[in-house]
């Protein structure tokens, strides 16, 4: 975080390989949410996000890691979820982002619906490397 984009409070990292790895994460990214002041519906949208990022890495890498922790930005106060893989990564970002595109062909909301959820988004990939995604959610 040495981008000057918040201080870091608290971190949890969760290790995802399997479905209930999901619901382990969904869970501490709520409860985070919850003590950083977040609403319950608030909570709701971080922990969709979180389900969704690590939807992804069940799917398509593996295995990969869910990191959830408390930031503050002078007065402001979030939640920084980290997606982490080392997967095949994704060869056109932009497409993938954009909606409306699954190679898995599910339903869920993909990256796009975790970018319309939080209030920050960014992903960082290398094909044949993996894939990192960062997504904040600041407290109103």
């Amino acid at each position: 975080m040495g981008n000057g984009a918040g201080t870091l409070t608290e971190e949890t990292v969760v290790l995802i390989k399997a479905d209930n790895d999901i619901v382990v994460a969904r869970q501490q990214g709520r409860a985070l949410a919850s003590q950083v002041g977040f609403s319950p519906g608030e909570a709701t949208l971080i922990a969709t996000a979180i389900s969704e990022l690590s939807r992804n890495i069940v799917l398509y890498a593996t295995q990969g890691e869910i990191t959830v922790a408390a930031v503050a930005n002078g007065v402001r106060r979030g939640v920084v979820v980290v997606a982490r893989d080392k997967g095949p990564g994704i060869s056109d970002v932009r497409r993938a982002i954009a909606g409306g595109y699954s190679t898995s062909g599910g339903l869920g909301l993909g990256l796009a619906g975790v970018r319309r959820l939080m209030d920050e988004f960014e992903i960082v990939s290398d094909v044949g490397i993996g894939t990192t995604v960062t997504a904040k959610k600041w407290k109103q």
